[in-house]
């Protein structure tokens, strides 16, 4: 007859678990596993010893307020000779005696969340289960290390920010590890709407990351539920703070649970993806952050993000956005739903643009769906497929009312950029969202897509020819031309009219201020000839004008006189901030009070007053910003010098991610790899 274990107490062997299943930068004071994959406790019997094929031990796991077995959020087993990584199971790894070793192992696709272990009558353990990168039976499974490296245990990262043709690199603190953020992550999941409306149900869902990504596209933004942040895109940013002031995703999250989940202001769309990446990464589902410059907003589903110039080629009418650049995140998965092929990275935008079943978010979909036009794909392909690859088209309206088209060479979806794997290099990924540009290929999935104003393109008159140059030094403070370049590709004479403006526009297309304007009437070209002609950018004009973003939008139009036909060139340029260097002093050790000497030149022919630098870094800053101001203004050309001291507590490569901000220089961005020695 079998007889029941007797159990007195039990270790949890914390420190041992933990680091097997790569969650002891969470801390090693409980249990963190992942799914598939066995654990490790000891039990100390109170009587008795444990006899082979005589002894038995009932076991439960649950998790949710509501557990069943239905669901899946309840499972009971017994003791088996050996562990079953297909299913709940346990198994005895130690002689007979009065100490049991204990192995237990999850089934693959168990719901992620906080579980009960209940053993026999007197045992009750609580632990937390995560997604499974490394098991092969979980559907987040991922072949290559050094990839799960990067996109699950990678605490910081670069996301791209500025232009196509000037990608800048912005350091980010994701902190995935730091102390409480597991179980912020976890309150998230619990805040939902799905969640507080039927709790058994999205509990069961939490096996599937599909579930879990898409509940996490809503939950990063507050427009239906209680969220993690609010958008602005324009205005004050009164009560909160300018989405540039973040450097990482811990104090967001932080804010948010301390304040009784009510969301963090101000966020977008970076700062919504770095969050959302945080969040997947600390739940175990592979994620990165993926920046697509020139990003359509197409609301209405027809592919064409059409403007309105009128004569001096101002923009006077655009009821959809072109964004100069737009983030989101890809995250890595199987796709049981789909047929068989589209495993793998699937984009989810966390931004709040337009509703998906009646919630404000996006995804996930298969990037794969997306480069080859399958719109009917779940979820929300035609809104992703627009992001890259609608089309932009130009209407000018002249003084008695008349339009007419407008040749215009801007290409939506350039330059789709992330991270690469284990370096700070930039990975150009447009070969996985899109085909090569004229491509059979590409034909096709606009042909699936129905894109019909790409298939009836015309080929560009190449007549005259008309492009925006810039130099390659522009920087913040400085003054500098930029040139519109007029060819005349024809056989015969031509009388042009050639407008060139300049004015300040944030990074999702809101048009500011004129920063320079030029409006030659008679631009007369022989067969052959080509002209630059310059407009020059001064500080002291465009200086109060710029947005955050730094960018000025270069927009030329060229009127032909014979013919009345009209061509556009618009080119965005970001203007550099100054570089902050940064000096560590001291040999950077665990636990070894370190000294970041941080500086940086004013670039600004006026004084910079109340500057602040502020670091943070995983591992480095105890998952605190610390932040130094200086006591007094920076003249022109001179330097802001502060000495910034903080204590690392892992060993490893962390980046030290510094914030400089002042009246009239805000939140420039820099950052220090250090490599922390045991």
């Amino acid at each position: 007859m079998a007889q029941a274990l007797d159990i007195n107490r039990w270790n949890l062997q914390c420190e041992f678990n933990n680091m097997d299943h790569c969650t002891d930068l969470n801390g090693v004071d409980r249990l963190i596993v992942r799914r598939g994959q066995p654990f490790t406790i000891s039990l100390y019997l109170h009587s008795g010893n444990y006899q082979p094929g005589v002894s038995s031990l009932d076991c439960i796991a649950e998790t949710g307020p509501q557990p069943s077995e239905r669901y899946g959020t309840r499972a009971s087993f017994g003791l088996s000779a050996n562990i079953d990584t297909s299913c709940w199971s346990a198994a005895v790894t130690s002689p007979p005696g009065d100490m049991v070793t204990l192995s237990i192992c999850s089934a693959p696709d168990a719901p992620i969340g906080r579980y009960t272990l209940t053993l026999g009558r007197s045992g009750r353990i609580e632990f937390i289960l995560l997604f499974n990168p490394w098991c092969t039976g979980d559907s987040v499974f991922m072949e290559d290390k050094q990839s799960v490296d990067e996109y699950v245990l990678s605490q910081d990262g670069i996301i791209y920010r500025g232009s196509s043709k000037h990608p800048i690199p912005t350091p980010w603190n994701f902190g995935q590890f730091e102390s409480g953020i597991l179980d912020i992550c976890l309150r998230i999941l619990d805040m939902n709407p799905k969640c507080l409306k039927n709790p058994g149900k999205d509990y069961s869902g939490r096996r599937n990351p599909i579930y879990v990504s898409r509940v996490l596209s809503a939950m990063v933004n507050c427009n239906d539920d209680k969220g993690v942040l609010l958008g602005q895109w324009g205005g004050s940013y009164e009560g909160g703070v300018s989405p540039m002031f973040w450097r990482g995703s811990v104090e967001i999250l932080r804010n948010w649970n301390t304040q009784a989940c009510q969301p963090v202001r101000f966020g977008q769309c970076w700062v919504f993806a770095a969050v959302a990446c945080s969040i997947s990464r600390a739940l175990g589902i592979p994620c990165r952050v993926v920046t697509n410059y020139l990003s359509a907003h197409d609301s209405n589903s027809d592919l064409v993000i059409e403007r309105v110039i009128n004569e001096n080629g101002d923009l006077i009418q655009a009821k959809e956005m072109l964004w100069n650049f737009h983030c989101w995140v890809d995250s890595w998965m199987t796709r049981p739903d789909l047929k068989s092929g589209f495993n793998g990275w699937q984009a989810s935008d966390p931004t709040p643009q337009e509703k998906s079943e009646g919630t404000y978010c996006c995804g996930p979909i298969p990037v794969r769906a997306i480069k080859e036009g399958e719109l009917t794909f779940k979820y929300d392909a035609p809104f992703v497929f627009a992001e890259v690859n609608a089309d932009v088209t130009t209407i000018m309206k002249r003084k008695d009312g008349s339009t007419s088209r407008v040749i215009n060479t801007t290409a939506v979806g350039q330059k789709i950029s992330t991270k690469s794997v284990g370096s700070d290099a930039r990975e150009d990924i447009t070969h996985l969202y899109k085909f090569p540009e004229g491509s059979d290929e590409e034909r096709e999935a606009f042909k699936k897509a129905n894109h019909q104003n790409k298939l009836l393109q015309l080929q560009e008159n190449e007549g005259l020819h008309l492009t925006i140059k810039v130099t390659s030094d522009m920087r913040k403070g400085c003054d500098f031309d930029v040139f519109a370049v007029v060819a005349n590709n024809t056989q015969s004479n031509k009388k042009c009219r050639l407008v060139f403006g300049s004015c300040a526009i944030s990074y999702n297309g809101i048009l500011g201020e004129n920063c320079g304007f030029k409006d030659l009437l008679n631009v007369e070209l022989s067969p052959g000839e080509e002209r630059r002609v310059p407009l020059k950018l001064n500080y002291s004009k465009y200086g109060g004008l710029l947005k955050e973003d730094n960018l000025i939008r270069l927009a030329a139009l060229l009127i032909d006189y014979s013919t009345r036909d009209a061509k556009l060139a618009v080119r965005n340029i970001v203007l550099d901030d100054p570089e902050i260097k940064v000096r560590i002093l001291g040999e950077p050790k665990v636990n070894r009070k370190l000294a970041a000497e941080i500086s940086m030149r004013n670039p600004l022919p006026e004084a910079l007053e109340s500057c602040c630098f502020s670091i943070e870094g995983a591992n480095l800053t105890a998952g605190q910003v610390i932040s130094e101001r200086l006591g007094s203004s920076v003249a022109p050309g001179e330097d802001a010098k502060v000495k910034i001291y903080f204590t690392p507590t892992h060993s490893g490569l962390r980046k030290l991610v510094v914030d400089f901000d002042s009246t009239k220089l805000c939140h420039v961005k820099g950052y220090r790899n250090v490599i922390i020695g045991k």
